[in-house]
C-alpha cells in the first residue's frame, strides 16, 4: 500500500485510551492502537506521538487550585499515558523512545529535537510526553508545536468524535459534518476542534490536520494510505 504521508505526528487524547471506562486505562482499546501504529511503521511511515492525559487528569480539574501546580499535574499524567503506549509497542516488537518536555531522567529522554529526528530515521516510534513543559499550554498545543520540529508532513488528530461538525454532534442530531474546512474558518467559528494557539500555529507552519475517530484504530492507516475519512484541516481548502 503506498503511504501519503510518511512522517506524521499523531495525537492520541488520554480520554481514548480509557474508550469507555472514562478514565484510566483499557488495555484493549491501548492494544488496538498499537497494533495499528505497528502496522503503520511496518508500512515505513515515521511516527511520532504526542498523548494528553485527560483519563488521569485535567489541568481544569483543578477547581481552587493554582493553575500552573495543576497543569504540571495534567503534565505528570501524560507520562503515565506514554509509558503505557511505550510498554504496549514494546511488546509487539515496536521500538520506542519516550521523550519528555520535564527532565525525569530516569523513566525517559529529554525533549532533543534533533535526536527525535534521528530515531524517527531509525524507524523508532518517539512517544513525547509532558506537552510542551509549559503551564497555560495544552497538549494539542505540544502537538501543533512537535510536528513543526520534526518536520511531519500532517498531524492524526485521533479523538472520540469521526470528524469536525458546526455543533457538538451528541447534543445536536442536526450537526452538519465538515469533509475539510480552513484553519481560519475553525477560528472564526470557534469550534474548539483544537486551542486557538494549536490552529494559529499549524496555520503559520502550513501542517493539515485530519480529524478522524480513533475508536476503530484501523483508521489511522485509512488516513496514512489517504482514505478520505474524517476532516481534513488545512491552511487553505
Amino acid at each position: 500500500m503506498q503511504l501519503k504521508y510518511k512522517r506524521i505526528l499523531l495525537k492520541v487524547s488520554g480520554e481514548a485510551l480509557a474508550a469507555d471506562n472514562g478514565s484510566g486505562i483499557d488495555q484493549e482499546m491501548l492494544g488496538a492502537i498499537c497494533s495499528s501504529i505497528k502496522d503503520a511503521v511496518d508500512m515505513g511511515a515515521e511516527i511520532a506521538v504526542v498523548v494528553g492525559g485527560g483519563n488521569f487528569w485535567r489541568g481544569r480539574s483543578g477547581v481552587g487550585m493554582d493553575r500552573t501546580t495543576a497543569d504540571h499535574m495534567g503534565m505528570l499524567a501524560t507520562v503515565i499515558n506514554a509509558l503505557a503506549l511505550q510498554d504496549a509497542l514494546e511488546s509487539k516488537g515496536v521500538p520506542t523512545r519516550v521523550q519528555t518536555a520535564i527532565d525525569m531522567r530516569r523513566i525517559a529522554e529529554p525533549y532533543i529535537r534533533g535526536r527525535a529526528v534521528r530515531h524517527l530515521e531509525k524507524k523508532r516510534v518517539v512517544i513525547f510526553a509532558c506537552g510542551t513543559g509549559n503551564p497555560f499550554f495544552t497538549t494539542d498545543t505540544a502537538a501543533a508545536l512537535r510536528a513543526a520540529e520534526i518536520d511531519a508532513e500532517a498531524i492524526l488528530l485521533a479523538k472520540n468524535v469521526d470528524a469536525v461538525y458546526d455543533s457538538d454532534p451528541k447534543i445536536n442530531t442536526n450537526a452538519v459534518k465538515f469533509d475539510r474546512i480552513s484553519y481560519m474558518d475553525i477560528l472564526n467559528r470557534q469550534l474548539g476542534v483544537m486551542d486557538s494557539t494549536a490552529s494559529t500555529l499549524c496555520m503559520d507552519n502550513n501542517i493539515p490536520v485530519i480529524v478522524f475517530s480513533i475508536k476503530e484504530p484501523v483508521n489511522i492507516i485509512k488516513v496514512l494510505t489517504g482514505e478520505n475519512i474524517g476532516t481534513y484541516i488545512a491552511k487553505e481548502v
